[in-house]
């Protein structure tokens, strides 16, 4: 809407610059048949000419510093929208509220790995900056955890059988090295958890799902 309304503002100074132009022609014009006029008349004339064309100067120049106050405020109103469109854009990537693809990283996960520590993993992707994460095709938001059933893992509807994968988008530089860092969370859970394996692979490009999980206040358990 203030795009629109900018527009017209400047549409309607544009045509006011262009009236006043076209009334110094006319007015000029009119001063046709000259040697009929009386030297004192001539002077009024000449005189009543200098002042219109002063208070035209003065209105042209008035109008174009408004067409340009206007113009700055559009610039910055459309750097403002920019920079929201932007914040909103990160905010539902990080809700899961949209598909995403980018950068980042695959982790494989064998063996019998409990969900501490796939909740481990995954708390460690997001403090390196990961944004956003998904185990197999369901994306994660603050809401779901993986959580240790009789016969397994589960995170929201569906069950986790080992091998399984954790993707994440983001720097994939940055992910590996938190990942696998000498006394980071790979080493943690593998000397807890021997029997398990855990590969890191970097990704040039990783798609990501949307959230299945509708919107609504949070409940503060998975859903399984």
């Amino acid at each position: 809407m203030r795009s629109r309304s900018g527009q017209l503002a400047l549409a309607a100074l544009a045509l006011a610059l262009g009236f006043l132009v076209v009334v110094q022609l006319r007015t000029q014009a009119g001063a046709g048949g000259l040697e009929d006029l009386s030297a004192g008349d001539l002077t009024t004339l000449i005189a009543n000419l200098n002042t219109r064309n002063q208070q035209l100067a003065a209105e042209e120049s008035g109008l174009r510093t408004r067409l340009g106050e206007l113009r700055a405020t559009g610039t910055q109103h459309e750097r403002l929208v920019a920079s929201i469109r932007d914040e909103l854009s990160k905010v539902r990537r990080w809700a899961g509220l949209d598909p995403v693809q980018g950068r980042g990283v695959r982790i494989t996960i064998q063996g019998p790995i409990r969900a501490n520590g796939v909740n481990d993993l995954v708390n460690e992707l997001r403090a390196a900056g990961a944004e956003a994460i998904a185990i197999e095709d369901v994306r994660l938001t603050e809401a779901e955890v993986v959580a240790d059933l009789p016969d397994g893992l589960g995170v929201e509807n569906r069950s986790l059988d080992p091998p399984f994968t954790i993707w994440a988008i983001g720097n994939p530089q940055v992910l590996t090295a938190s990942l696998t860092r000498v006394g980071g969370i790979i080493g943690r859970i593998q000397v807890s958890q021997p029997e398990v394996s855990i590969a890191v692979a970097p990704q040039d490009l990783v798609e990501l799902p949307a959230t299945r999980r509708p919107m609504g206040p949070r409940s503060g358990q998975p859903r399984l």
